[in-house]
Formats: C-alpha cells, structure tokens, sequence
C-alpha cells in the first residue's frame, strides 16, 4: 500500500495562486493528448495535475516536468473541466522560487505584494547614498551630462555589484535545485553527456523551439522571444558601455553601432512587452496573471521607455533630463538585483530541468 501524506498547505496555496480549484480535474486525460511539448513517453501534465490534487509537495518541486510546460494555453484551451492546467502549473513553478532561491526571504518578500514599497524604495535609497556621497546631489546647469549626475565609477561599480549578486543567487539555487533533481533519481542512468544535453537544451531555448509550436497564444512565440533577446541585447550592450567609460569615447555617438543595437534591443523588448500587457489585459478571464507576472512585465516596459527618455533627455537637454535618469537607474537595479527571483529565472530553472531529463532516463 502506498502511503501518502498530502501537504494541505502547498494545496491551499496552489489553489490561491492558481485560482482554480484542484478537486475539478477529472483526471481524463485531456490535457496530456493535446500538449504538444510532451514527451511521447511521459504523461505530462496528466501526472503533476494529480499529484497537485494529493499535495505531492516534495514530487512536484523535484519534477523537471513542471518546465515542459510553457503555459501556452492548448490544455486550458481542451480540459472540458475549465480546470487551466498551465495556470496550475504556473503556479508551482512560483513555489520553486521560493523554495530554491538563495535567500529564500528575498524570494518571499519579492513575491508579496505587501512589501512592494519596500523593494521599490531599496534602489531609491541605494542610488540616492551614491548620488549623495559623490557629492552631485545639486541642480546641475548647462548641457545634460548624465556622468556630472551619477558619475560613471560609482555606476560601474554598483552595476556590476547587483549583477554579481544576481548570479551569485542563481548559481547557488541551481546547485540546490540539481542536488534535490539528483537525490530523487539516485539510480537514474546516465542517457548522454550532461554537456550535450546542457548545449542541446540551450539552443532550442535561445530560438524558443518548443514555444513556436503552441496553437492557442501563437503570440507568445513572438513576444517572448522580443522580451528575451531586447533584454540580453541590452545587457550585452551595457557591458560594453561600461568598457567604453574606461577606455573609449563616452557618451557614445547617436549612429554608433552599439549606440543602434542598444536602441534595436530597446525597441524589441518594449514591443514584446506591450504585446504581453495587451494580450494578459484582454484575455484575464482565460488565463491567470499574477502579481509577480504584473512587476515584471510592468518593470521590463518601464525599463525601456525610461530608457528611450533618457535618451532623447540628453539630445534635447530636457530640464528634467536628470530626474528621468534617477527614475531609469532605479528600474535598472530593480531588474538586476531581483532578476533570481521574477519570471526571468524561468530561463534558468528551465535550462537546467530539461538538461537533467535529457542526461537521465526516467
């Protein structure tokens, strides 16, 4: 006899952040027969909808399968149920973040929209100290020269800091998260290379493969490969940006080709933003959005548009050139610093799910 000890709690939350009441799955299958980006031989997400039901907590949180899912929609489209599969799925994989995040309090503090002042005001204080300590806390005449503001040693510096932070938390929650993947499987065998399925699994993530092949939001391919490249564009192009405060011509010139890729990737994650806005807006009554679904989205487009402002604030030395900046930089560490713990870490979490599945044999 199988003893099980369902976790009422991990139901009650899933069921909150879900909205959708467990005991309605009628187990048929529905779900499983249409998905696309199951495996053949798993019963994907057949199995961790029953599971989610029982409480099967520890299961569900080493389950690579919960990352198969990329809530496309085709399962809530079918279940005749109206039981949203991908919304129930969405919902655990949030737990993840709370579970594996290093720290964890960050992780819950991010996700609670009680303490939203508090990770607002967290950059604000930051900056402001810098700002303060560098002595540039003064209105400042003359041409719009963002360095006179926040000069470019101490933007350097604290850039990279959040940055190094943010990883520093996604590789330990990686190795927390591999451990208990590891421990659940312990006489797994080994079906290929790690680093095959690692390089396999990154590239169908880059060109988002498995998202193109959804039937009910075809426009989720789209704007989340606008969000994903706009933003690793800009990120690529701020690290040279830093490079050239050190060692070449800085502001960079209008028609410089990293000056374009920084607007190219600008443009790319604002239009995929607002595609998510508008499609999550317009269809609230057949998928799920959540709080932290909301930050993130709301985060990314500010980021973007602030950003352009800033931009066109410097050419045109707008009066309030340098409040847009002070605005702009606290959406910069606001993405950076919580970059583990939003719906980025989805990226993370998936690669190293479907890596596991692929180096293993169920």
């Amino acid at each position: 006899m199988i003893d099980i000890q369902p976790d009422i709690e991990f139901i009650r939350q899933t069921r909150k952040e879900s909205g959708i009441d467990l005991s309605q799955c009628m187990q048929c299958g529905a779900c499983t027969s249409v998905c696309d980006l199951a495996e053949p031989s798993l019963p994907f997400p057949r199995k961790e909808m029953i599971w989610a039901a029982w409480g099967l907590r520890d299961k569900l949180l080493t389950d690579p399968g919960i990352w198969l899912c990329h809530q496309c929609g085709d399962c809530t489209a079918t279940c005749p149920r109206g039981v949203k599969p991908g919304d129930v799925l969405s919902a655990i994989r949030k737990q993840y973040y709370r579970y594996y995040a290093r720290p964890r309090i960050l992780a819950k503090i991010i996700q609670d929209p009680h303490f939203l002042p508090l990770i607002i005001l967290l950059p604000i204080l930051i900056t402001g100290l810098i700002i303060y300590l560098t002595g540039t806390l003064s209105v400042l005449e003359g041409d719009v020269n963002y360095s006179n503001f926040f000069p470019h040693i101490p933007l350097n510096i604290s850039f990279i800091s959040f940055f190094m932070f943010g990883l520093i938390g996604i590789i330990l929650s990686i190795r927390v998260f591999w451990k208990r993947l590891h421990e659940a499987r312990i006489s797994a065998e080994r079906k290929q290379s790690i680093l095959k399925s690692f390089f396999g699994v990154l590239i169908e993530l880059l060109l988002h493969k498995k998202l193109r092949q959804c039937k009910a939001q075809k426009h989720r391919y789209y704007s989340h490969l606008l969000v994903f490249w706009g933003f690793i564009l800009l990120l690529i192009v701020t690290f040279f940006a830093i490079l050239s405060t050190l060692f070449f011509e800085y502001p960079l010139p209008f028609l410089n080709p990293i000056k374009i890729a920084g607007n190219a990737g600008g443009f790319a994650l604002v239009t995929g933003c607002t595609i998510m806005i508008v499609k999550r807006v317009s269809q609230r009554n057949n998928y799920k959005s959540s709080y932290i679904d909301w930050i993130f989205l709301i985060s990314m487009f500010l980021l973007g548009i602030t950003g352009f402002m800033v931009e066109l604030a410097r050419f045109q030395n707008w009066t309030f050139a340098y409040l847009l900046y002070f605005i702009h930089l606290i959406l910069v560490w606001m993405v950076i610093l919580y970059l583990p713990y939003t719906k980025f870490a989805h990226f993370i979490y998936r690669i190293v799910a479907l890596t596991f599945t692929n180096s293993y044999k169920s």
